[in-house]
Formats: structure tokens, C-alpha cells, sequence
């Protein structure tokens, strides 16, 4: 009855865990559209830095602010596949592991073929961080070669309306490469919480909630957000007086 209980916890604790992974995400996308937040206000951060690159002749600091976010992006997919090497080499000892679990007063689980489980779930996040970093540094390269390609608006007599298209469209792509590395920091975040349910379901589910939390807290109520915002409204009321 109590490995019954055992596992009926631990279930209960994967699905919250994919609740709020899953769940977090589609609210932070859906509240993004409504209020201000990260996301929102560094959108038109980015369609003011493309709609800056158009009247600018010399392009060399784009060209390095680009290169210094894929620098950024390729570290974390490094670490991802480095991460997965180190969990591909656990779960080939975990007599070992478990062995050694069994030794630590704080670690509730022994039964190795459920700590192989654990660790093989945990390749899964690394795997899928592994994909939305490189498809994030790929789409980097992307918004590169706009840059390059942009013509200069003010020799070539570019219209307001396709400096407007323009900014939009790229300032979606560097957006949406953007949100890839978002995603894959967030596999960082989470699995940080996993590593409680080699303690204690229970826990696994209340680092599970603290994430979200931290999460949410970052993106929506930061300070950094303040800041971001009074940059975004100081600049559009100097427009203004212009």
C-alpha cells in the first residue's frame, strides 16, 4: 500500500511539473498581448533598433550586438550538450548512483530503475534545450543577414511605409529568436526543480511552484521591466517634442 501511495505521489508530482511548464507558458504568451512585460516592451525595443538601422550607414555595432547574442545562445547550447553527456554517463552507473542515494540521509528514493527514470527524463529537458538554442542561433544568423542586406533609407529614398514593413518583419525575427532562448533558459529553470524529486515528490512539486513564480516575478514584475518601460516612454514623448 505505501509503494502504491509512492507511486500515485510521484505520478501527481510529473504531472504538476508538465502542468506548470506547459501551463506557464501559454499564460506568459497569451498575458504578453495584454499587458506590458519582458517580452512586449523589448519587442519594440528591437522594431526601433531595426527602424534605427535603416538610416544608419555604418553597421558594424549591429553587426556586434548580433554576434555578442549568438556568442550568448552558442554557450548555453554548448553547456546543454555537455549537461546531456554527464546524465548519459549517470544513467550507465546508476548501481553506482543509487548506491550512493542509498548513503544520503535526504534522499527518499533507492529503487534504481526509478532514479534511471528520473535521470532520463532529465536528459529529455536537456535535449530540447539543446534544440530551441541552436534553433534560436540559427535565427540570429537570420536577423545578421537582414542587417547586412538592409539598403540605407536616406540614399535610397526608402518610404515611411517600408521602413514600417521592414522594422516589423524583423524585429518578428529577432522576437522570435529571442523567445527560443527564453525557452531554453526555462529547461534550465525547470530542471533545476526536478533535482527535488530525488528527495521528495512533494518538494519536487513546490520547487515546481517556485519557479513559476521566480519566473513570472522576472517577467512581470521586475524591476528591469520599470526600467525598460520608462526607456520605451521617455523615448516616444522625446519623438513627440521632436
Amino acid at each position: 500500500m505505501a509503494a502504491l501511495n509512492s507511486d500515485w505521489i510521484n505520478l501527481v508530482s510529473l504531472i504538476w511539473f508538465f502542468f506548470c511548464w506547459v501551463g506557464y507558458s501559454r499564460f506568459s504568451k497569451h498575458q504578453a498581448k495584454k499587458v506590458d512585460c519582458i517580452a512586449s516592451v523589448m519587442h519594440r525595443h528591437r522594431v526601433d533598433w531595426m527602424r534605427s538601422v535603416l538610416i544608419r550607414e555604418m553597421r558594424v555595432g549591429d553587426a556586434a550586438i548580433i554576434s555578442n547574442l549568438e556568442k550568448n545562445v552558442a554557450f548555453m547550447a554548448s553547456t546543454s550538450m555537455l549537461i546531456l553527456a554527464a546524465m548519459i554517463t549517470v544513467i550507465a552507473n546508476t548501481d553506482q548512483v543509487t548506491e550512493l542515494f542509498s548513503s544520503l540521509p535526504f534522499f527518499s528514493e533507492t529503487n534504481a530503475q526509478f532514479i534511471q527514470l528520473k535521470f532520463l527524463l532529465l536528459c529529455l529537458i536537456f535535449i530540447y534545450a539543446f534544440f530551441t538554442f541552436t534553433w534560436s542561433l540559427r535565427q540570429f544568423g537570420f536577423c545578421g543577414v537582414l542587417i547586412g542586406a538592409a539598403p540605407n533609407a536616406i540614399e535610397e529614398n526608402i518610404s515611411d511605409e517600408e521602413c514600417r514593413v521592414f522594422s516589423q518583419h524583423c524585429g518578428k525575427i529577432l522576437d522570435q529568436a529571442s523567445h527560443s532562448y527564453n525557452f531554453g533558459l526555462r529547461s534550465f529553470y525547470y530542471s533545476m526543480a526536478m533535482l527535488a524529486w530525488f528527495i521528495h515528490p512533494l518538494l519536487f512539486m513546490l520547487a515546481t511552484a517556485t519557479v513559476v513564480a521566480i519566473l513570472y516575478q522576472r517577467e512581470f514584475r521586475s524591476n528591469s521591466l520599470q526600467a525598460l518601460l520608462q526607456v520605451n516612454l521617455d523615448w516616444h514623448q522625446h519623438e513627440k517634442n521632436q
